[in-house]
């Protein structure tokens, strides 16, 4: 299998053994993303809608790098620490995406990385 590694310049470098994303077999998959700043490397703060802003800023940074947008996005994974924050991230995850919208996972998780009220990650076509 060829795997090509897909680094984001405007990101920091991810904090673990893993990529921004990995192009294989027609896809782009792309890791999950949280509301860092990326001048910071710290959560963002303003709780649930700024996180939300944030990270699909994070993902754009990501998608671009691939030479993708959020047009090219397939399927998308939300992970929320509290499903009560369903609506507020609903109606920002709507302002990137158009009809036919990928298709989409949404789950409620014992916890984040940073505290993060949200994490997405997203599958391309390459």
């Amino acid at each position: 299998m060829v795997k090509k590694a897909i680094v984001s310049p405007i990101l920091a470098p991810p904090v673990g053994p893993f990529s921004h994303a990995i192009a294989t077999k027609g896809f782009v998959f792309l890791s999950g993303q949280i509301g860092i700043d990326s001048t910071t490397g710290k959560l963002i703060p303003g709780g649930l809608e700024a996180e939300t802003e944030q990270l699909f800023e994070n993902l754009s940074a990501v998608l671009s790098a691939a030479g993708k947008s959020f047009n090219d996005v397939v399927r998308v994974g939300v992970y929320l620490a509290r499903m009560s924050d369903f609506p507020a991230m609903n109606v920002i995850y709507a302002k990137r995406f158009t009809e036919p919208y990928p298709a989409r996972t949404t789950i409620a998780v014992a916890g984040l990385p940073l505290g993060a009220s949200v994490e997405v990650d997203l599958v391309v076509e390459a």
